[in-house]
């Protein structure tokens, strides 16, 4: 039936322990360590991508917080150019009102004298009217 060598089993079994030694040693460490290594290396990147995230999360606070500030800025200096334009223009229509009121009132004394030089020149021709008025009703 079967003989059982114990030198050839002793052998195999050498041979079994010298190949789980040196496939350990070149085979298995390296494998475990790659495996050690690559966990630990995705933990780096996923620990990294949180702070990551919490730094973009701060920069966006700050982004958000510089428009806005911004946008205060510029409704202060639309409100400041609005407000000056407003004044410039009260100041250049206070002008125009000035002038045109000095305008009327030179036009005013101007056509009362024209009226006085009107109604003296009238009074030194009413004598020539009467001569007139009384040909005209002579002749009729």
């Amino acid at each position: 039936m079967l003989d059982l060598d114990p030198v050839l089993i002793a052998a195999i079994a050498i041979i079994f322990l010298v190949l789980l030694v040196i496939l350990n040693k070149l085979l298995f460490k390296p494998l475990l360590k790659h495996m050690d290594d690559r966990t630990k290396s995705i933990q780096d990147d996923l620990e990294s991508a949180k702070l990551n995230s919490a730094n973009v999360d701060e920069t966006l606070k700050e982004a958000n917080k510089i428009i806005v500030k911004a946008k205060q800025e510029a409704l202060v200096i639309t409100e400041k150019a609005s407000e000056k334009a407003k004044q410039k223009a009260e100041k250049t229509l206070e002008g125009v009102k000035l002038d045109l009121e000095n305008k009327y009132t030179q036009f005013t004394k101007d056509l009362e004298k024209d009226v006085s030089k009107f109604k003296e020149s009238l009074r030194g021709q009413i004598p020539q009217f009467k001569n007139s008025l009384k040909h005209k009703l002579d002749s009729i």
